[in-house]
């Protein structure tokens, strides 16, 4: 699947897992780590939104985000009335260069082709400040693959592996990187890291 098909499945298929998922969770309160790194009043920038209700709701008000499914978009403005939503691609972000203090990408990049996961890590560092954070899913294997009847509709999961994600990240910049584990929105156990910007 390329990402025109995959922009085409989240239309498809946002309202179902918005449905599904839980809100709650303890990949939610890593977002709390995240806070306590940054200024008081921080410029935050969530890749793949989605309705909002996992990662968006527990940034602080007038954070941004972008999502390619003018669906999960639409749920987001219930969700999060006050936070800024924009339809983007997360290959190619609408923004300045050193705009946000931190990025949150929950359960995003791995609906990315694997060959181009490392111009998206480009394009989370050009955003982010110096001294800026990220805090993302690490996918634990090298995988590509299209799981059909997910949620209803079929979905592109793809990953480099975990050493190469982290090998991409430091590409990209990053430094002092961390992992942890926490539950995810479907309730699978899964590892997460936070890394800041050198």
């Amino acid at each position: 699947m390329d990402r025109q098909a995959v922009r085409r499945e989240w239309e498809n298929v946002s309202g179902t897992y918005a449905r599904r998922r839980d809100p709650d969770g303890s990949d939610a309160d890593l977002i709390e780590e995240l806070l306590e790194r940054v200024d008081t009043q921080p410029q935050i920038l969530d890749i793949g939104c989605g309705d909002g209700a996992r990662t968006l709701a527990n940034l602080p008000t007038g954070s941004i985000g972008i999502d390619v499914a003018q669906a999960g978009l639409e749920l987001a403005v219930e969700t999060v009335p006050d936070q800024h939503l924009i339809a983007a691609d997360m290959i190619s972000l609408p923004f300045l260069e050193n705009t946000v203090d931190a990025v949150t990408a929950y359960h995003s990049v791995f609906h990315v082709p694997r060959e181009e996961q490392a111009t998206v890590y480009d394009e989370l560092a050009r955003v982010t400040q110096s001294g800026g954070w990220l805090l993302m899913t690490l996918p634990g294997g090298r995988f590509e693959t299209v799981r059909r009847g997910w949620m209803g509709g079929q979905m592109l999961f793809s990953s480099p592996g975990r050493e190469q994600t982290l090998e991409l990240l430091d590409a990209a910049g990053y430094e002092h990187i961390e992992t942890m584990t926490a539950n995810d929105p479907l309730g699978s156990s899964t590892e997460f890291v936070l890394a800041q910007l050198g």
